[in-house]
């Protein structure tokens, strides 16, 4: 677009088409027309080139005699008897005769273009000779050249832009990986040859062009009701100097303390073993540790054999503040936060009643368990190891949210050697992660 000119550089809207179909009606030049819409003359000309419409001459023309005679030769033609009549004498020229064009060997049919459609304005809405003209025209009309534009934009954003070719080996590299539970994220960061972007392959497979369906994509599917459940601890004491309030008037003093996020995720109805989970805010990093039942006691064993491997001092660096629910299994705190050798190696705090929503993190990555235990599956017949490997695959997925990296990664390069070694993760290929019930079968 010229500089001298000014304008949005967007599109030409329905307004502006019709100020160049008045131009042209009033036989106004394209450069006028272009400083009076705002944009170069070169865009006007494209635009009356692609959406003039083409008005062909009328197929019972008739020459100056009256003759429907289509040939250009017609003016000059002496030719007589040339479909050898029967008559002794034809004493009319064979020009003026209806079977002229079809019989003469020497026909060249007459062109109907007319040459000043080849140059500006290309049309001939402003024409003084269109009423009487012969020859083929052309017009433009701003209400059918909006239509046309509108069709245009719609159809060009439909389908998928992409090769058949192009979309085999997409389908190969994408379609494996989302049923090993991954996200179009994780693919997109691990596999960058894709050069597409995450939106993109959620649109290819909401489309169908790939193998994989939206049901396949665990958050495509909406989420149950969740069940309102009351706290489980009576004793309200426990809650003194432990709110939220008071965890987050502890942050708003000390901000760059680490924070904790601890929960439990319970199985199917009737099943004893629950997972303790301990989220660590600061890497993204999750450790689930498998209980026996949901008894403060199994809490309390989980922590000291932390404690006991990392010893006291790194307890209290790592893990200074725990921010809770009130669970029935986290109702003993000052037993949690006191050492084996009675030392306060950290703070629990209680997030407020049905107030879930206040440790995000850790509900939000508890998604990634589900991926693998959906709700209704037991952990009676699940080891240690069992979880350990399933928390190994969690923290080596790469999150949006850390850049690309995976929380394993990172955690190794904030969380002491001690605490990475006591839980044995161990760090899984991009490609081998697999977020679905089948990894532990």
């Amino acid at each position: 677009m010229s500089k001298q000119i000014p304008g949005n550089q967007k599109h030409l809207t329905q307004d502006n088409r019709v100020t160049i179909e008045k131009g042209l009606d009033a036989g106004t030049s394209l450069r006028q027309i272009a400083a009076d819409v705002g944009k170069d003359p070169s865009s006007i000309s494209y635009e009356i080139k692609k959406h003039r419409i083409m008005k062909p001459h009328p197929k019972n023309d008739l020459n100056l005699d009256g003759i429907h005679n289509k040939c250009t030769l017609r003016h000059n033609c002496k030719k007589e008897n040339l479909c050898n009549s029967a008559e002794a004498i034809c004493k009319r020229l064979c020009k003026s005769c209806p079977r002229c064009n079809s019989v003469c060997k020497d026909f060249t049919p007459r062109d109907y273009h007319c040459s000043l459609l080849d140059k500006a304005p290309y049309v001939c809405n402003g024409c003084k000779r269109k009423v009487n003209c012969r020859l083929d025209k052309a017009y433009y009309r701003a209400t059918i050249a909006q239509r046309e534009y509108r069709t245009v934009l719609v159809e060009s954003r439909n389908g998928i832009n992409i090769s058949e070719d192009s979309l085999t080996v997409l389908d190969s590299i994408v379609s494996p990986l989302i049923s090993q539970g991954q996200s179009p994220y994780t693919i997109c960061h691990n596999h960058p040859e894709i050069g597409l972007s995450e939106k993109t392959i959620y649109n290819y497979i909401d489309s169908g062009a790939l193998s994989v369906r939206n049901l396949d994509l665990p958050k495509k599917v909406k989420y149950k009701v969740r069940q309102v459940h009351q706290s489980e601890i009576n004793d309200s004491g426990i809650f003194e100097n432990r709110t939220y309030k008071d965890f987050q008037a502890f942050l708003s003093l000390y901000p760059d303390t680490p924070v904790v996020e601890m929960d439990t995720v319970l199985g199917c109805e009737g099943s004893r073993k629950v997972l303790l989970t301990l989220h660590f805010t600061s890497c993204s990093l999750m450790a689930a540790f498998l209980l026996d039942n949901k008894q403060p006691a199994n809490v309390l064993r989980v922590f000291n054999r932390i404690e006991k491997a990392i010893t006291a001092f790194l307890f209290t660096k790592t893990m200074p503040l725990i921010l809770t629910d009130r669970g029935g299994e986290f109702s003993d705190p000052d037993a949690l936060e006191t050492s084996t050798e009675n030392i306060i190696r950290t703070s629990i705090y209680y997030c407020d009643p049905m107030c879930s929503w206040q440790k995000p993190h850790c509900e939000k990555n508890h998604e990634y368990i589900r991926k693998i235990c959906p709700k209704g599956t037991s952990f009676d017949y699940y080891t240690q190891r069992d979880i350990t490997l399933m928390m190994s695959h969690i923290n080596s997925s790469p999150r949006e949210s850390l850049g690309g990296m995976t929380p394993y990664r990172l955690a190794t390069m904030m969380l002491p050697g001690e605490l990475m070694d006591f839980f044995a993760f161990k760090e899984i290929h991009p490609d081998k992660v697999n977020l679905t019930p089948s990894l532990l079968k």
